[in-house]
């Protein structure tokens, strides 16, 4: 299955994600820390052990102030 993630404000691409892979494991696939993200499907949150069920997806960074 593909996948298009669009990261906010930054691009867009299609990864192949295998039956049973979680959120966790589409990130880690692009080298995104799930403490660093939160990936939106249709714009809520879905949590990263989830399985990948969605073939379109928005990653957020989280931006941390100081």
């Amino acid at each position: 299955m593909r996948v298009t993630v669009s990261v906010v404000g930054e691009d867009t691409c299609e990864v192949a994600v295998d039956p049973g892979d979680t959120y966790a494991d589409l990130l880690a696939s692009l080298e995104y820390n799930p403490h660093r993200v939160s990936v939106l499907v249709d714009g809520r949150p879905v949590p990263e052990d989830a399985a990948v069920d969605a073939d379109r997806v928005e990653i957020l960074r989280l931006v941390k102030g100081g």
